[in-house]
């Protein structure tokens, strides 16, 4: 199902510059918020992470940007005001990703976000949000660990043979962003990946490019929040 988006505002994109000051923040000493370096998988991992109770979301960026992106467009921040616990990861195929060493393998990958979830929140179900080869993360990732939800934007090699073998297990809610800008993805591949996955809907933000997510933060942001409430009753 595709469901065309329209942009809520328009958005002066500033450069970005999270502070890296905020540290620790505990309140009534129950510790909230934590920015630290994982020892996961043979990597450490620069990490940003909220622990309150409820499904777990984790963040994966795309190939040009590390977890300051989601700071940057404010997710992070909205999910603390919603009490929603989440992890957002350094990622060893990012280009100016902190995490060391560096690979792009897809399994080393998967094993970094698998043991960095079972390190922050022990054996919850996350919900996986990733963009272009963070959603190529996310996707093998599902296919080999349960997950309640996935939200990907313009995700990179969607359909190679051996993902879509997997995708009629595929039991979880799953939404698709793709910008109509995008010159690196296809809507015609979305379009594809939507039909084989038996509960995806394709979203197209307008005017978006690759990185629609940035481009439009405020529609990311609630339909973020919409597939969280549909994977709270999964």
């Amino acid at each position: 199902m595709l469901t065309p988006r329209l942009p809520l505002t328009e958005l002066t994109e500033p450069a970005i510059s999270v502070s890296r000051q905020l540290n620790v923040i505990r309140n009534e000493n129950v510790l909230l918020i934590m920015e630290k370096t994982l020892s996961v998988a043979g990597h450490k991992c620069p990490a940003l992470y909220f622990v309150a109770s409820g499904i777990p979301v984790v963040f994966l960026h795309g190939l040009s940007f590390t977890l300051d992106i989601w700071q940057h467009i404010g997710v992070t921040e909205l999910l603390i005001e919603k009490r929603v616990p989440f992890l957002a990861l350094d990622m060893p195929y990012g280009l100016r990703s902190r995490c060391q060493p560096k690979t792009r393998s897809p399994e080393a990958n998967v094993a970094v976000v698998a043991e960095a979830v079972k390190s922050v929140f022990g054996s919850a179900v996350p919900v996986l949000v990733g963009a272009s080869i963070g959603g190529h993360v996310a996707l093998r990732y599902a296919a080999r660990f349960p997950v309640k939800g996935l939200l990907l934007i313009a995700p990179a090699r969607a359909l190679d043979e051996d993902l879509v073998q997997s995708y009629g297990k595929f039991n979880f809610p799953v939404k698709i962003i793709w910008g109509s800008q995008d010159n690196f993805i296809s809507g015609e591949e979305m379009r594809t990946l939507a039909n084989k996955l038996p509960n995806a809907k394709l979203l197209v933000y307008n005017g978006a490019s690759h990185s629609a997510y940035k481009d439009q933060p405020e529609l990311f942001k609630r339909d973020l929040l919409e597939l969280y409430a549909v994977a709270e009753q999964t």
